[in-house]
Protein backbone atom coordinates (compact mmCIF):
# COMPACT_ATOMS: atom_id res chain seq x y z
CA UNK A 1 0.00 0.00 0.00
CA UNK A 2 2.87 2.23 0.82
CA UNK A 3 4.27 1.75 -2.28
CA UNK A 4 1.20 2.27 -4.10
CA UNK A 5 1.29 6.27 -2.49
CA UNK A 6 4.35 6.69 -3.50
CA UNK A 7 3.90 5.63 -7.19
CA UNK A 8 0.95 7.38 -7.42
CA UNK A 9 2.12 10.41 -6.12
CA UNK A 10 5.45 9.80 -8.79
CA UNK A 11 3.15 9.35 -11.12
CA UNK A 12 1.58 13.07 -10.49
CA UNK A 13 4.70 14.51 -10.06
CA UNK A 14 5.80 13.51 -13.66
CA UNK A 15 2.79 14.43 -15.46
CA UNK A 16 2.12 17.99 -13.70
CA UNK A 17 5.46 18.99 -13.34
CA UNK A 18 7.72 17.06 -16.26
CA UNK A 19 8.32 20.56 -17.77
CA UNK A 20 9.89 21.88 -14.31
CA UNK A 21 13.61 22.24 -13.88
CA UNK A 22 14.99 19.04 -11.79
CA UNK A 23 15.78 21.66 -8.55
CA UNK A 24 12.41 22.01 -7.92
CA UNK A 25 11.55 18.05 -7.83
CA UNK A 26 12.58 17.23 -4.04
CA UNK A 27 9.77 20.36 -2.88
CA UNK A 28 7.01 19.30 -5.71
CA UNK A 29 7.29 15.73 -4.96
CA UNK A 30 6.99 16.10 -1.07
CA UNK A 31 4.18 18.32 -1.34
CA UNK A 32 2.77 15.70 -3.58
CA UNK A 33 3.32 13.04 -1.35
CA UNK A 34 2.40 14.65 1.53
CA UNK A 35 -1.39 15.05 -0.11
CA UNK A 36 -1.38 11.94 -1.94
CA UNK A 37 -1.03 10.19 1.55
CA UNK A 38 -4.15 12.40 2.73
CA UNK A 39 -6.19 11.60 -0.11
CA UNK A 40 -5.67 8.10 0.99
CA UNK A 41 -6.67 8.32 4.34
CA UNK A 42 -10.00 10.03 3.99
CA UNK A 43 -11.06 7.92 1.30
CA UNK A 44 -10.13 4.52 3.54
CA UNK A 45 -12.05 6.78 6.81
CA UNK A 46 -15.30 7.54 4.58
CA UNK A 47 -15.21 3.74 2.85
CA UNK A 48 -14.76 2.31 6.25
CA UNK A 49 -17.80 4.65 7.51
CA UNK A 50 -20.14 3.11 4.73
CA UNK A 51 -19.28 -0.20 5.21
CA UNK A 52 -20.04 0.04 8.59
CA UNK A 53 -23.23 0.86 7.55
CA UNK A 54 -23.21 -2.01 5.50
CA UNK A 55 -21.54 -4.48 7.61
CA UNK A 56 -24.94 -5.53 9.91
CA UNK A 57 -26.14 -7.13 6.96
CA UNK A 58 -23.67 -9.51 6.35
CA UNK A 59 -24.80 -13.07 6.96
CA UNK A 60 -23.07 -14.62 10.27
CA UNK A 61 -22.16 -17.58 8.52
CA UNK A 62 -21.05 -16.09 5.31
CA UNK A 63 -17.40 -17.33 4.98
CA UNK A 64 -16.66 -15.83 1.15
CA UNK A 65 -16.46 -12.13 0.62
CA UNK A 66 -20.43 -10.53 1.16
CA UNK A 67 -21.53 -7.35 -1.20
CA UNK A 68 -25.10 -6.61 0.40
CA UNK A 69 -25.60 -4.35 -2.69
CA UNK A 70 -25.78 -7.76 -4.17
CA UNK A 71 -27.91 -9.20 -1.80
CA UNK A 72 -30.56 -6.31 -1.87
CA UNK A 73 -33.98 -7.86 -2.28
CA UNK A 74 -37.42 -7.02 -3.79
CA UNK A 75 -40.63 -8.27 -4.29
CA UNK A 76 -40.01 -10.49 -6.90
CA UNK A 77 -36.54 -11.88 -5.65
CA UNK A 78 -36.69 -14.10 -2.73
CA UNK A 79 -32.73 -15.40 -3.29
CA UNK A 80 -31.72 -14.89 0.23
CA UNK A 81 -33.86 -16.05 3.15
CA UNK A 82 -34.21 -13.54 6.46
CA UNK A 83 -35.29 -13.36 9.44
CA UNK A 84 -38.65 -11.42 9.07
CA UNK A 85 -37.50 -8.46 11.34
CA UNK A 86 -34.10 -8.32 9.55
CA UNK A 87 -35.48 -8.27 6.32
CA UNK A 88 -38.00 -5.31 7.77
CA UNK A 89 -35.25 -3.69 9.13
CA UNK A 90 -32.74 -4.27 6.19
CA UNK A 91 -35.35 -2.89 3.81
CA UNK A 92 -36.19 0.02 5.87
CA UNK A 93 -32.68 1.12 6.38
CA UNK A 94 -32.04 0.94 2.56
CA UNK A 95 -35.22 2.99 1.93
CA UNK A 96 -33.40 5.85 4.30
CA UNK A 97 -30.62 5.74 2.24
CA UNK A 98 -32.88 5.41 -0.93
CA UNK A 99 -34.31 8.51 0.21
CA UNK A 100 -31.28 10.50 1.14
CA UNK A 101 -29.48 10.06 -1.79
CA UNK A 102 -32.19 10.77 -3.73
CA UNK A 103 -32.19 14.18 -1.58
CA UNK A 104 -28.78 15.02 -2.96
CA UNK A 105 -27.93 17.48 -5.74
CA UNK A 106 -27.22 15.52 -9.09
CA UNK A 107 -23.35 16.06 -9.07
CA UNK A 108 -22.85 15.37 -5.60
CA UNK A 109 -25.12 11.82 -5.62
CA UNK A 110 -23.09 11.02 -9.07
CA UNK A 111 -20.03 11.58 -7.22
CA UNK A 112 -20.75 9.57 -4.10
CA UNK A 113 -21.99 6.30 -6.20
CA UNK A 114 -18.65 6.53 -8.55
CA UNK A 115 -16.48 6.99 -5.90
CA UNK A 116 -17.96 4.47 -3.20
CA UNK A 117 -20.42 2.67 -4.90
CA UNK A 118 -18.44 1.88 -7.91
CA UNK A 119 -15.50 2.36 -6.37
CA UNK A 120 -13.78 4.66 -9.23
CA UNK A 121 -10.78 6.27 -8.28
CA UNK A 122 -10.95 10.06 -8.21
CA UNK A 123 -9.20 10.17 -11.82
CA UNK A 124 -11.66 7.80 -13.42
CA UNK A 125 -14.43 9.58 -11.35
CA UNK A 126 -13.83 12.71 -13.09
CA UNK A 127 -13.05 11.49 -16.31
CA UNK A 128 -16.61 9.87 -16.34
CA UNK A 129 -18.07 13.42 -14.98
CA UNK A 130 -16.28 15.50 -17.28
CA UNK A 131 -14.75 17.32 -14.71
CA UNK A 132 -11.63 18.08 -12.56
CA UNK A 133 -10.45 15.27 -9.92
CA UNK A 134 -10.91 18.83 -7.23
CA UNK A 135 -14.48 18.70 -8.23
CA UNK A 136 -14.80 15.34 -7.82
CA UNK A 137 -13.37 15.38 -4.12
CA UNK A 138 -15.32 18.77 -3.27
CA UNK A 139 -18.88 16.82 -4.53
CA UNK A 140 -17.59 13.74 -2.53
CA UNK A 141 -16.98 15.58 0.24
CA UNK A 142 -20.20 17.42 0.26
CA UNK A 143 -22.52 14.60 -0.46
CA UNK A 144 -20.61 12.17 2.66
CA UNK A 145 -21.78 15.54 4.63
CA UNK A 146 -24.85 16.13 3.76
CA UNK A 147 -25.80 12.02 3.59
CA UNK A 148 -24.28 11.93 7.28
CA UNK A 149 -26.42 14.46 8.15
CA UNK A 150 -29.86 13.14 6.64
CA UNK A 151 -29.42 9.84 8.15
CA UNK A 152 -28.65 11.25 11.28
CA UNK A 153 -32.04 13.11 11.35
CA UNK A 154 -33.59 9.76 10.71
CA UNK A 155 -31.90 8.29 13.83
CA UNK A 156 -28.83 6.57 11.91
CA UNK A 157 -25.52 7.48 13.07
CA UNK A 158 -22.54 6.36 11.19
CA UNK A 159 -19.94 7.78 14.52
Amino acid sequence: MALDIVQDAMLKLAASYGDRPREEFPMLFQRILQNTIRDHYRRQKVRSLWMALFSSFTPRDQEEEFDPLEALQDKDNRSQSAEPDEALQQAQLFGIIEEALSQLPPRQREAFLLRYWEELDTAETAAAMGCSEGSVKTHCSRATHALSALLKERGIDLT
